[in-house]
């Protein structure tokens, strides 16, 4: 038997105006995202930006359907777009903001489980890490350098 240490390590900004242009502008477009989402049940809307390393910005916003849990995630909605569009091209990183109109959001929402195994996979089929940065509507955004971060003991092909 063995005991092994399992460690994140995230930065944590103030707010929006301390990210680097690029994050900045990544971050506008996930809250730009946002306001596209479907959410009549929820009321939680979730925008998602990828920036993909040829340049290229893709936008996905969660979409609910009254026979739940038939709706889908931004970032599965992002990441699939991009996956059907630019075929084989890496992501280099992935911001994600949400909101409520039931609650304020002023805390830093990550991607949910589901997300995170989905997303997972792309970042180990491209063998390079991409950023994750998530927020609120308001207040500190979390940077992690990988996605892989946000879920140790992940589950991948090798297994099947």
């Amino acid at each position: 038997m063995r005991k092994i240490e399992i460690s994140s390590s995230a930065i944590v900004y103030n707010d929006i105006s301390e990210l680097d242009s690029e994050d900045k502008k990544l971050m506008k477009n996930a809250n730009l995202a946002r306001e596209n989402a479907y959410a009549p049940y929820s009321k939680f809307s979730v925008g998602a930006a990828l920036l993909l390393e040829n340049g290229e910005v893709v936008l996905g916003s969660n979409q609910e359907n009254a026979a739940y849990p038939s709706g889908m995630c931004a970032e599965r909605v992002a990441v699939w777009k991009a996956s059907s569009t630019f075929p084989g091209v890496k992501i280099k990183k992935l911001a994600i903001s949400a909101s409520s109109t039931i609650t304020k959001v002023d805390k830093p929402v990550g991607p949910c489980g589901a997300c995170r195994q989905t997303l997972s996979e792309f970042e180990i089929n491209q063998k390079e890490p991409f950023s994750v940065i998530f927020m609120g509507e308001t207040g500190e955004v979390v940077k992690t350098e990988s996605l892989l971060s946000l879920l140790p003991f992940s589950f991948d092909s090798k297994y099947l």
